[in-house]
């Protein structure tokens, strides 16, 4: 009995080892795509959240709502509430950051909700953080930036960029309006104001992540960059933008995979079919991707599903 307890322990000790070895070297990052601009990325240590919009609200009456979506309508005017069980259905793990792009409702209307049921910390711009005040997170989990920020957390840096939302309304959308004082909560859908645009460059152990928000960019904010995986904002506002492919690629130094967001139909919860958006917005820019940058891999995210990338 006492041989077969030491060996026990002897094979627990080395199965430890093995495991504490496979965490400490692991080179994988995972990013679960959430529909719209949202993602959740970790590489086993860190693990962040970007623009985590679940609620999927329906929003308005018009061609984007499906008659079998039996859910209440969401008018512009209307207090914005989240889904709360969906959100806790599906933000599970212990969150330490989370990355929001702008202020829009598609962006941030959920965080203030998942800052205070994980407690992670914010980094966004002035009016996304007065936001958040109104909602009761407190500075200490606030990072409000700008662009041009160069963060080092504990196991985890972010770069921040300014940027320009997208080319909306055939090109006459444009919105300076900011928050430089806490509004009142809640907000409604329209109160859900830009507040002005960032990128980011989520740095991991192992891998380099450049996010989009929209399907717009600043060129020289993004020169020197290396990112070897890319969030590249699809949608049909990209066919506005001067060649907006070929651009974004050649500045982020064609990165090694791209990866389309903010392309989906946000206003149909999960589970509703996204074809349309595949075929029309997606697979045009897979196969464009091909001559513009023949070495990268377009993979195509789908709503929930987890994309391990093992090597850089």
């Amino acid at each position: 009995m006492k041989t077969l307890t030491t060996s026990f322990k002897s094979i627990l000790c080395i199965a430890l080892f093995l495991v504490s070895f496979t965490i400490q070297g692991q080179e994988e990052v995972e990013l679960k795509y959430l529909g719209t601009a949202g993602w959740e990325i970790t590489d086993g240590t860190t693990r962040i959240l970007v623009d985590p919009y679940i609620s999927r609200v329906k929003l308005g009456t018009g061609p984007g709502i499906s008659p079998k979506d039996t859910r209440k309508t969401v008018n512009r005017t209307d207090a914005f509430t989240s889904d709360t069980k969906t959100i806790d259905r599906i933000i599970t793990k212990k969150i330490d950051f989370i990355l929001v792009h702008h202020s829009h409702f598609d962006h941030l209307a959920d965080v203030p909700y998942i800052a205070k049921k994980t407690g992670a910390k914010v980094i966004g711009t002035e009016t996304t953080c007065n936001i958040l005040r109104a909602y009761g997170i407190p500075n200490e989990q606030l990072y409000p930036v700008k662009g041009g920020e160069d963060y080092q957390f504990e196991n985890f840096s972010v770069k921040v960029m300014p940027t320009i939302h997208s080319a909306l309304n055939n090109k006459h959308y444009i919105d300076n309006r900011t928050y430089n004082k806490i509004p009142k909560a809640p907000l409604t859908v329209a109160e859900f104001i830009e507040g002005g645009s960032l990128m980011f460059l989520a740095r991991f152990k192992k891998h380099d992540v450049l996010t989009m928000g929209s399907m717009n960019f600043v060129e020289r904010e993004l020169f020197g960059l290396k990112p070897d995986i890319l969030l590249a904002g699809v949608n049909r506002s990209q066919l506005g933008i001067y060649k907006y492919n070929e651009r974004l690629l050649a500045v982020t130094n064609y990165p090694k995979i791209v990866i389309p967001t903010h392309w989906d139909n946000f206003r149909l919860p999960y589970g509703f079919s996204q074809q349309i958006g595949v075929e029309q917005k997606l697979m045009p820019f897979k196969e464009d991707l091909k001559t513009v940058s023949p070495s990268t891999k377009v993979i195509i995210p789908e709503h929930l599903k987890t994309i391990i990338i093992s090597e850089k």
